[in-house]
C-alpha cells in the first residue's frame, strides 16, 4: 500500500508504517495541482489542513482507500462525498485535546490576573499594582459549549478550582453538568468553545448571540476562528457585555492555519484585538504541543493498520 504524506506529521508515522512495510512517500513542497497529477498512485494520505480535499481532487485519486486526518477537524475535506465512494476518514480523536484543555486554561488565568498586560509592563520599568488587580476563577460560572474530548477534559481541569460548570453539546443525549442554553445564558460569566466548524457554527458568536447573556461575559475560543464574529466581539468588548477574550484562532486565518489571510489580514477588527489589554491572542497553537504531535501520529498509525493489515 502507497501512503502519500501531504503535511509533515511526527516521524514516528513514517518510520512505524515502513516498518510494517507500508510505502510512504513525502510531498511536503507540493501544492495541491502537482499532488493532483500523481495522486493516482496511491491508497492513503496523510494531510493536516493544508488544502481543501474537493470532489475534483477525490476524482482524481482513483485508487485511494483513506484519508489520515492529522488532527481532529475535518472541514476541509468532502466527507459526505468520501462516503460516497466509499473512502475512510481517520481523524486523531483524542491526542490533542488535553494540549487544548491545558492552552484554554492558561489563558484564561492568564486573562484574569493581567499576566501578559503586567509582564510587558514590567519589562518596560512600569510597576503597577493597585490597576492590575487580578480575578479569581474560584466561584465563577463556566460554560463549555461542545462537551466532546476536549470539552470534556477542560471540566476536569476546571474541577479543583470550585468553578459551576455549564455544559452544553446539541449531539449528546446524556453526559456531565448537562445544561441547556438558556440556563448558560442566565448564568454563566466565562464561555469555552469546543465545536467543530461547521455551517450552523460559523459566526455561531454573533451580536445576537453575545446580547442574549445577562451577564458580562469572557470568552474563550481554541476551536475555529470563524466560529466567532470578530465584529461582533469587538463590539461586545466596546460596550463591556465582553470583559475579555481569549483567542487562539482567528476568523482570517488562511485555510491551512499557517497565517493570516493576505487578502484580509490585520483588519480593522483585528487590529483593535491587538490594542486590547484584554485579550489574550496566540497562533492557533492550543494543540500543537510536543505529546499531541507524537499522540496524533500514533492514533493515526493504529487507525491505518488496524483497517488495512498489510499479510
Amino acid at each position: 500500500m502507497k501512503i502519500l504524506f501531504i503535511d509533515t506529521v511526527h516521524p514516528f508515522l513514517k518510520k512505524t508504517l515502513e516498518e510494517k512495510k507500508y510505502i510512504c512517500d513525502i510531498a511536503y513542497k507540493k501544492n495541491k495541482e502537482e499532488i493532483e497529477q500523481i495522486i493516482k498512485r496511491y491508497e492513503g494520505i496523510v494531510i493536516r489542513s493544508k488544502f481543501s480535499i474537493d470532489k475534483k481532487f477525490i476524482d482524481k485519486a482513483k485508487k485511494l482507500k483513506f484519508i489520515a486526518r492529522a488532527g481532529v477537524g475535518t472541514e476541509n475535506i468532502d466527507i459526505k462525498y468520501l462516503k460516497k465512494k466509499r473512502i475512510k476518514c481517520f481523524n486523531s480523536g483524542n491526542a490533542n485535546s488535553q494540549s487544548v484543555a491545558e492552552h484554554a486554561l492558561g489563558m484564561l488565568l492568564m486573562l484574569l490576573n493581567n499576566i501578559n498586560k503586567t509582564n510587558n509592563e514590567v519589562r518596560k520599568g512600569i510597576w503597577k499594582r493597585e490597576t492590575n488587580r487580578g480575578v479569581e476563577l474560584s466561584g465563577k460560572t463556566i460554560a463549555i459549549i461542545g462537551f466532546g474530548n476536549t470539552g470534556s477534559r477542560l471540566a476536569k481541569l476546571l474541577k479543583p478550582f470550585e468553578v459551576k460548570i455549564l455544559a452544553y453539546d446539541k449531539y449528546l443525549s446524556k453526559y456531565p453538568y448537562q445544561s441547556t442554553m438558556r440556563q448558560i445564558y442566565n448564568q454563566a460569566n466565562i464561555i469555552s468553545l469546543h465545536i467543530p466548524l461547521t455551517k450552523e457554527t460559523t459566526f455561531l458568536v454573533n451580536d445576537l448571540f453575545i446580547k442574549k447573556f445577562k451577564k458580562p461575559i469572557y470568552i474563550i475560543n481554541t476551536a475555529r476562528g470563524k466560529c466567532v464574529c470578530t465584529k461582533s466581539l469587538v463590539n461586545g468588548l466596546k460596550t463591556k457585555k465582553i470583559l475579555g477574550a481569549c483567542l487562539d484562532v482567528l476568523e482570517n486565518e488562511k485555510e491551512s492555519f499557517t497565517e493570516l489571510s493576505k487578502e484580509k489580514g490585520l483588519d480593522q477588527n483585528i487590529k483593535r484585538l491587538v490594542k486590547s489589554t484584554n485579550v489574550i491572542l496566540s497562533p492557533h497553537i492550543a494543540g500543537w504541543t510536543q505529546e499531541s504531535n507524537y499522540k496524533i501520529a500514533k492514533v493515526l498509525f493504529e487507525k491505518i493498520t488496524k483497517n488495512y493489515a498489510l499479510v
